[in-house]
């Protein structure tokens, strides 16, 4: 069993000064913006910052598979991430090669797989243009619907309202960019007691869940020895996602969809929803 990781340190406040990239030359995910802020009859010209949206594809072995809108950070996590959690290849190691080239006003990632993995994909394919609240959006069928989830080995945990509590409070000072732009979701990976250890942030809710299963796939990192905590709705392809990669639970802030439920049981995931500091909801008990 891999070691469970130690905690990321609380990011620094988000600088007042916007950029494209952070000190790591990585896009900041935000950009400035020039706007008039209206209250009763009063009109004051103003700079507001707001979350990137990018268009992003995936190409496997020269092949176009998907175009997702997404926030252009974490993108090779996002590429590891969304590679597994969608059933293209089963194992990180099975990703031979990855390279992402960023553009002006758009980005492409380049994987390489294996011979079996991509025939595999091409009788699956989709012709995907992802929206970001939408993770099967441009789908060719409904007969492509992965509705049928692994079950996992080990029961699901019995639900820990003080862990729950724990992650919801602590996943909020690593929320950089939504305290930033009041535009994006967070997907953090903690500990059975609710300790934070890791938060992606992105536009679209399903694209932060990939760069958060990315980062812990290329750590080698137990996903079987924590849960997921989403400050959004729980959706179908959340749980879905969650279930291919073995995570015992998926705690949401809003509420889940009756397909997310289904899914999770038969999973047999535990699934919390409008988790907040007084309490939550069990849907798979």
């Amino acid at each position: 069993m891999a070691a469970q990781q130690a905690p990321e340190q609380a990011p620094r406040q988000a600088s007042q000064q916007a950029s494209q990239q952070d000190g790591d030359g990585e896009r900041a995910g935000f950009l400035q913006r020039d706007i008039v802020r209206h209250k009763g009859d009063l009109a004051t010209p103003g700079q507001d910052f707001v979350a990137e949206e990018f268009p992003v594809a995936l190409v496997y072995n020269g092949i176009a598979h998907a175009v997702m809108m997404a926030t252009p950070r974490d993108l090779e996590e996002f590429a590891v991430g969304f590679t597994l959690t969608e059933g293209i290849v089963a194992d990180a190691s099975d990703i031979f090669d990855l390279e992402v080239f960023m553009h002006a006003d758009s980005a492409e990632i380049a994987l390489r797989i294996a011979e079996p993995d991509l025939i595999k994909l091409k009788d699956k394919r989709r012709a995907l243009a992802g929206r970001t609240g939408c993770g099967v959006c441009g789908i060719e069928s409904i007969e492509l619907l992965d509705l049928k989830p692994e079950k996992r080995r080990e029961a699901p945990p019995a639900l820990d309202g003080a862990a729950i509590a724990r992650a919801q409070a602590g996943m909020l000072p690593y929320q950089v960019l939504m305290e930033k732009t009041g535009g994006v979701h967070a997907a953090a990976w903690c500990a059975p007691d609710g300790t934070v250890l890791k938060v992606f942030e992105d536009v679209g809710r399903h694209n932060g869940l990939d760069k958060l299963i990315g980062h812990l796939a290329l750590r080698k990192i137990d996903m079987g020895a924590g849960f997921v905590f989403l400050s959004s709705r729980a959706s179908y392809e959340l749980v879905r996602k969650a279930a291919r990669m073995n995570i015992p639970m998926l705690a949401t802030i809003s509420a889940p969809t009756t397909l997310a439920i289904n899914i999770a049981r038969e999973a047999g995931m535990a699934l919390a929803s409008f988790c907040r500091r007084d309490g939550f909801v069990e849907y798979t008990a």
